[in-house]
């Protein structure tokens, strides 16, 4: 393949499962997509936790990831904890198909029913959720605090896998 073909038809996107060793990178992300992040020592706990998954989204041939999503399973349901994606890469389209294999690992450890939480008002994260068959099943008024100390509710979603 020449220099030209790799650009004009780039590698597609990896999705593989990421460690305690990616903490610092998904910690970098995540605080670039919430008003309030979380540290590279609250995702190495997380990703120590049995039965916590991760996935992580690379582009190219790089071995950092540009984009995540983290659950918890707990006997045959799991929590999806967070999805982040780099600033760079958001608006891509590059959040369906990393749910999609995350769901599908989910299901290959025998979880029966996904649930989340979204800030109402994120309409890229609901519309993505929403296309992959979550539906709303709950609110929490005020659960959410902005960047500017607002506070906004956040919705409950479910997916029978």
């Amino acid at each position: 393949m020449s220099i030209l073909d790799r650009f004009i038809h780039p590698p597609a996107p990896r999705i593989e499962p990421v460690g305690t060793e990616a903490a610092a990178r998904l910690a970098a992300i995540h605080a670039s997509a919430f008003a309030r992040g979380w540290s590279t020592l609250d995702f190495e706990r997380l990703l120590g936790e049995r039965g916590v998954v991760a996935d992580g989204l690379f582009l190219g041939r790089t071995a950092k990831p540009v984009g995540f999503t983290l659950s918890r399973i707990v006997l045959d349901e799991a929590e999806i904890i967070t999805v982040a994606i780099a600033a760079e890469a958001r608006g891509k389209g590059h959040a369906r198909p990393l749910l999609s294999r995350h769901l599908d690992e989910l299901a290959r450890r025998g979880v029966a029913r996904v649930h989340l939480e979204v800030e109402d008002g994120n309409a890229p994260a609901l519309a993505a959720y929403r296309r992959l068959g979550f539906r709303d099943i709950g609110r929490r008024d005020g659960y959410y605090q902005k960047a500017d100390g607002t506070r906004v509710a956040a919705l409950t979603m479910a997916l029978d896998l």
